[in-house]
């Protein structure tokens, strides 16, 4: 997999259309993500969003149009094919193993870069043993770059929410992803947290491009770069926060209020 270079184009989503029978989820709906910037995708609840995002996750297959990794000269991925094409994604939740500790949830996502050694070697066995210190100190490194790594022995039960967010976002960091995807990052966490959060995805940036979908506006708006604002499944607006703040389409989508 070869590693993107500044700026250049890593999610290309063309012209992507969804159907569900006779309803029409997304339609012709076109952006993108480059190396080197953070992107929001935004829109009103049942704009589409959430779809959108899952096409280019894999858990949702376009009816028409391709979802495109330049990097990684792939087209329309599947959800199991994301690690090795470099692209990391967090769920909505945490999504923890409960029973292992911090510092194994982080190591765990390497599995998918390095086979089933993560696993063997979590497990003790004899096959993955070589991989096992490799890995502790990589997840130890991950862990103290969020800040977080004195959490390193505990299990997730015993943690706050919010350091329970950064820890799935260490463990995608494990697979050296060009393209983070974080679907609602900003969901449960408290004013301190979220400037926290905010200050992580940001420091992201110089090493990927980061995609995410929220709600939370007030968290979004000074974070991301350029914003793609959906609405009914169409693409009503597209550019940096204080142009997409000013456009009345997207004012008469959150506000129903016509501005023509």
């Amino acid at each position: 997999m070869d590693t993107a270079a500044p700026s250049e184009t890593i999610l290309q989503v063309e012209n992507v259309s969804v159907r569900f029978g006779g309803l029409a989820a997304l339609t012709d709906v076109t952006f993108d993500v480059k190396h080197g910037e953070i992107v929001g995708l935004i829109g009103p609840n049942g704009a589409g969003k959430t779809t959108a995002f899952n096409v280019a996750c894999g858990f949702v297959r376009p009816t028409t149009g391709a979802v495109h990794f330049p990097h990684a000269k792939r087209t329309n991925l599947k959800p199991h094919q994301l690690a090795r094409s470099g692209v990391a994604r967090t769920l909505q939740g945490v999504g923890l193993f409960e029973h292992c500790t911090v510092l194994e949830n982080v190591m765990a996502g390497a599995q998918s870069r390095r086979g089933d050694g993560v696993v063997t070697g979590l497990l003790g066995l004899p096959g993955g043993r070589r991989h096992n210190q490799e890995l502790r100190e990589e997840a130890m490194a991950t862990l103290e770059r969020l800040g977080i790594a004195n959490f390193a022995a505990a299990l997730p039960s015993a943690i706050p929410y919010g350091i329970a967010k950064k820890v799935s976002v260490a463990r995608a960091l494990m697979i050296q992803p060009q393209l983070l995807m974080l679907d609602e990052p900003a969901s449960g966490l408290d004013e301190v947290e979220l400037e926290e959060f905010a200050a992580l995805i940001t420091g992201l940036r110089s090493s990927m491009g980061v995609l995410l979908v929220e709600h939370n506006m007030e968290f979004v708006m000074p974070l991301v770069d350029r914003l793609v604002v959906l609405n009914f499944g169409n693409v009503i607006a597209t550019g940096t926060p204080e142009e997409v703040r000013t456009n009345n389409d997207v004012i008469e989508a959150y506000l129903g209020v016509d501005h023509d």
